[in-house]
């Protein structure tokens, strides 16, 4: 399938447009009430991303938009957010805000081919540990960038988190700011306290009104408003591009696409486990996604994810289709186009508290609680994924995650994998003739999979064998094996064999022989005969090769006719 017949696919579909007219007064109210919360955090993300708060404006409304008619969840609100916040910070710093739009830009373009080339359906595998643990690291972040802001100080230089929070509590300390901080807390406390009680009001555009309006009343010194505001968007425009730049912009932009596809994924499965019915098309998400990344920086907005916090608050009122999200963007840009004054006014003492209680919010105490007592393991994960989001970057963040969880989970099925010295069985032998063979014969079986993490254990094992003439390998229990352990059976082999041990094997998988034979390994047991289908088959030929060398007194025929035993047919 070609990459423009796979996009094409990806286009809205007829049934999206159906979808529309099951209830569109519900999804208008819940439209309407998403922009009501989505306003101050789209104001207070473009302050903190260093592009202003006309920038999460414009980002709310274009990206908005697109993702809603073009994306994959019908559920799904997106917008600037405070993990994408959070990478963009040191990207302002050294590049510049042309620097930002034009990642925003080359991660839009990552995303649709990252959708072409189908790959939204490997979000499912990112443990929850690491999940919860960049979740918690990205709220710690976001808390600490309002610092500056709620302590009403202006933003020290820097661009790593703790040091810029460090500074700005020095500066506080020196020339302290009461009134932001009373805003800042203030509004944090009626958004979390009102939401225990009225979880469906809007406490944080009521928080910000109340807050704005004090302020200009009562003509509090300290209270620093947003400042001028276009009155619309502007015009679209490519001039921030720089072409000569794009190279080494192309890391910042493989993060920030990393970011927004991880993000909007995990928001959008969010919103399925809230609804009965509801599943969204990963792959169109990230469509959706790329389309929207590519238009908001053309009119000065900064990278988009979808966005958890709003999407929640979508399904809680009642939305069914794309129609809420899309009203939500349109919402946002009748304020922009006729209340843009009025917005200039709110206090960013005002906004940082908007942003203080929703880190509080993203922290589940009892998600964080289960994990840390599931295993040792997932704790560990959690803490280091969170500790990598504070300290490092939200992406090395999630590659740091996914290497410990994967050595770990690596480790744990290691040990799953058993070699077992097993009895000989008794088949049709008399207890002396058993006797005789125990003391040349000895039969290992090999349980689980015999890969890297644990080839090398068996071949410790193994190797110490000593004083048996036939050591037979019983591998009807190997769930998998790779090349490492297929050349760590060949050495054992071979090893043995210098040793003048005969290695005999019984029941492998015919899965298993591919990867047994590009190695040579089943070359050192087939052309001697000492490859068989069961174990007592193996027993067999161990006991000829041993009367063979003399070590066994020839054994009676056998009457004909005689039935095979049942352990004779057992592998």
């Amino acid at each position: 399938m070609s990459a423009g017949t796979r996009l094409w696919e990806l286009l809205p579909r007829r049934t999206d447009v159906a979808q529309l007219r099951r209830s569109p007064r519900r999804d208008l109210l819940a439209g309407l009430t998403v922009a009501i919360v989505a306003l101050p955090l789209a104001l207070g993300f473009g302050v903190s991303s260093g592009l202003g708060a006309e920038a999460g404006l414009a980002t709310a409304v274009v990206a908005g938009a697109l993702a809603a008619v073009f994306g994959g969840s019908n559920l799904q609100v997106s917008g600037p957010t405070g993990a994408m916040t959070v990478v963009l910070v040191p990207i302002v710093a050294e590049h510049g805000p042309s620097g930002v739009l034009a990642v925003g830009l080359m991660a839009g373009v990552l995303l649709v081919a990252l959708a072409a080339l189908r790959a939204g359906k490997y979000m499912r595998y990112v443990p929850a540990p690491v999940v919860e643990g960049f979740t918690l690291g990205i709220a710690c972040v976001i808390a600490l960038q309002q610092l500056p802001d709620a302590l009403g100080v202006a933003k020290p230089e820097g661009e790593r988190v703790l040091v810029v929070a460090w500074r700005a509590l020095r500066e506080f300390a020196q020339h302290p700011n009461w009134t932001a901080v009373a805003l800042a807390l203030s509004v944090a406390a009626v958004m979390l306290l009102g939401a225990r009680r009225w979880p469906k009001v809007p406490f944080s555009i009521l928080a910000v009104i109340a807050a704005t309006a004090v302020a200009q009343f009562a003509g509090l010194d300290g209270a620093r408003p947003i400042g001028d505001l276009p009155s619309g968007l502007p015009a679209p425009s490519l001039a921030f591009l720089d072409l000569s730049a794009l190279g080494s912009l192309l890391t910042p932009a493989v993060a920030v696409a990393a970011l927004a596809a991880l993000e909007s994924l995990l928001s959008a499965s969010v919103a399925d486990g809230m609804t009965v019915g509801q599943r969204h098309d990963p792959d169109r998400e990230l469509f959706g996604q790329g389309l929207a990344n590519i238009a908001a920086p053309l009119f000065g907005g900064v990278p988009a994810t979808g966005a958890i916090a709003r999407t929640a608050v979508n399904v809680r009122t009642g939305a069914s289709s794309r129609l809420s999200s899309f009203t939500h963007a349109v919402v946002l840009a009748v304020i922009v186009f006729t209340l843009a004054p009025l917005v200039s006014r709110i206090p960013l003492a005002a906004l940082a508290g908007v942003l203080l209680a929703t880190a509080v919010r993203m922290v589940e105490v009892g998600s964080l609680r289960a994990m840390a007592r599931a295993t040792r393991s997932d704790a560990l994960i959690l803490v280091l994924t969170a500790v990598a989001t504070l300290a490092l970057d939200l992406v090395y963040a999630v590659v740091i995650g996914l290497v410990v969880a994967g050595a770990l989970a690596l480790r744990a099925v290691a040990k799953q994998a058993r070699l077992d010295q097993v009895p000989l069985d008794h088949g049709d032998h008399s207890a002396e003739e058993h006797a005789l063979l125990a003391e040349h014969i000895v039969a290992y079986r090999i349980d689980g999979p015999l890969f890297f993490a644990a080839a090398h254990r068996f071949l410790l094992e193994l190797a110490e064998t000593s004083d048996v003439q036939v050591v037979i390998l019983r591998m009807s229990r190997v769930t998998t094996i790779d090349a490492t352990g297929a050349l760590v059976l060949k050495d054992v082999v071979e090893k043995l064999n210098r040793r003048g041990i005969v290695v005999m094997a019984s029941g492998i998988r015919s899965g298993q022989r591919r990867v047994l034979e590009s190695v040579g390994a089943l070359a050192l047991l087939r052309p001697a005969g000492r490859e068989y289908a069961t174990t007592p088959e193996a027993i067999r030929g161990a006991r000829t090769h041993l009367e063979g060398a003399g070590l066994l007194p020839p054994r009676p025929a056998r009457v004909s006719g005689t039935v095979a035993t049942e352990t004779e047919q057992a592998v």
